[in-house]
């Protein structure tokens, strides 16, 4: 974050009166979408690597048709197309594949890409955060490990992999903890050269259109060290973003900012508001709904091995962590969700055992310990195919099975792990306009935000778009095809695609 007097600065500096110059582009979260995308917007352009070989023929004959022209300049639908993968976005498969050619099938082929620093092609933007860039990576419990590969982590034109070299560490079961990854994003930053772009630590609470006619003539208190756009408005009825919000202060006071900007782009992800179950008694003080509170209880020893159990909702990987947490401080559990164990849908089905004993040995537990049958493993139990009926002031919990049998249990503390959903209450109606069902709340899983698939642009409102886990890009492999799409139609816009 910048110091307070530099950002009160950036913030009050008056508006060049002689005509309304909005900013290009904001970029609203700074987690690895946000990143990836204001390292293509500022210059560093991806070029076919000269002799390289993709181990995809139809591919690697595209590729060779145009070798002089950027993947950024080029036909993205013709280029992704036939090619299948874990994504259901074409452009992030076809980014992944040329950063990764083989890296499905255990291969370790090196990218095919080339990336050059053309910073005549840069666009201004702005990339604000709550946090530190990294986004989430920092809320999460540093020694957890990646669900994702270490090396799937990176971000163009700086493995993972290398910078965890000059750590002088490895890959833990070639995978990564949520701490390398958080400061591997912030060194990213400071590494490309992109830290004038971000301003941290500041929290956005509207994003609307305006005229720009309307506000042409007024100053704009804004984060803007430079607010020349590359496009000038001409038309009387164009019509700009308003972003509005705040920033903290070292002192702790909030101060205000507008800015104005030709096209916005949400990079939020999903991970502010975690999903509740709706019963009663959730809001009491003992009902949980994110791991780190039972981190803190441990910390603290308000909860531990003489305890009254700890209930564990859901069946997720954060229910997994959550679960072996307290299974490595012995703490006793009872774990209740509503799949079968054997579900195809339920995670742990689809994960290689191999690659993820821990998450294995969880699901193993879930099989072997329910309350039905005694199994191998002490302080455990397990309910499949039960939900949470009502939490009471006693910290007594009811659940109730498949068959409506009811069951009363005395616990310590509740943790709700069942998943979470993007905040989105600085846009119109909270975004629901933009989804796939405009009847329903933006869901990464369910109800992405409706995007156009090779440019990301939302289909309801021109010049926004969305990339990452809004537009269900889940995983940082492949939200940088969404980046990769989203710089492209924005240089197209801006005419700064060669001739």
């Amino acid at each position: 974050m910048l110091p307070d007097g530099k950002m009160y600065a950036l913030l009050t500096r008056p508006q060049n009166k002689s005509g309304f110059k909005p900013l290009p582009v904001v970029i609203i979260g700074n987690g690895p979408s946000g990143i990836c995308l204001s390292y293509l917007l500022s210059g560093y352009t991806p070029y076919f690597k000269r002799d390289a070989l993709h181990p995809h023929p139809i591919l690697q004959r595209k590729l060779e048709e145009a070798p002089d022209v950027s993947i950024l300049d080029q036909d993205l639908e013709y280029l992704s197309e036939g090619l299948e993968g874990r994504s259901h976005s074409p452009v992030a498969l076809l980014f992944d594949t040329l950063q990764r050619p083989d890296t499905d099938f255990g291969g370790t082929a090196e990218s095919v890409l080339t990336w050059w620093h053309e910073t005549y092609r840069a666009i201004p933007h702005l990339v604000l955060g709550r946090n530190a860039p990294g986004g989430a990576w920092h809320s999460i419990e540093g020694s957890m490990v990646t669900l994702s590969r270490g090396e799937w982590m990176g971000l163009p034109g700086l493995p993972f992999k290398d910078w965890l070299k000059q750590k002088r560490r490895g890959l833990r079961n070639n995978r990564a903890t949520a701490k390398d990854i958080a400061q591997y994003y912030q060194h990213y930053v400071m590494k490309k050269g992109l830290q004038k772009n971000f301003r941290c630590g500041t929290v956005v609470t509207s994003v609307r259109k305006v005229s720009a006619e309307s506000i042409s003539n007024h100053g704009q208190k804004d984060l803007q060290e430079n607010s020349d756009s590359l496009w000038n408005i001409n038309e009387k009825n164009a019509e700009v973003f308003q972003v509005d919000g705040f920033f903290k202060t070292v002192k702790g006071d909030k101060e205000s900012f507008s800015i104005y900007a030709e096209n916005v782009v949400l990079a939020t992800g999903t991970y502010d508001s975690p999903t509740w179950l709706g019963v009663k008694g959730e809001n009491l003080s003992y009902v949980h709904h994110q791991l780190s509170a039972l981190e803190e209880a441990v910390r603290d020893n308000s909860i531990g091995i003489t305890s009254d159990p700890v209930l564990i909702v859901g069946a997720g990987l954060t229910a997994a962590d959550a679960i072996l947490f307290a299974h490595h401080c012995n703490i006793p559990v009872i774990h209740v969700f509503r799949r079968r164990v054997s579900d195809p849908g339920l995670i742990f089905n689809q994960l290689p055992k191999m690659m993820y004993p821990e998450y294995h040995k969880v699901h193993q537990m879930m099989k072997e310990q329910s309350a039905d049958c005694a199994g191998p493993y002490e302080c455990y139990v397990s309910f499949p195919e039960h939900h949470v009926l009502s939490f009471g002031k006693d910290k007594k919990c009811i659940f109730q099975d498949k068959n409506g049998y009811q069951k009363v249990y005395k616990i310590s503390m509740a943790l709700v792990l069942t998943g979470s959903n993007p905040n989105l209450s600085f846009l119109p109606n909270n975004g629901i306009d933009l989804a796939m069902d405009s009847d329903q709340p933006v869901n990464s899983k369910r109800n992405p935000i409706d995007v156009d698939p090779f440019t990301y642009e939302c289909t309801q409102e021109k010049g926004l778009y969305a990339v990452g886990p809004l537009a269900g890009d889940n995983f940082v492999r492949f939200v940088q095809g969404g980046a990769l799409a989203v710089a492209s139609s924005l240089l197209k816009k801006a005419n700064k695609n060669p001739p």
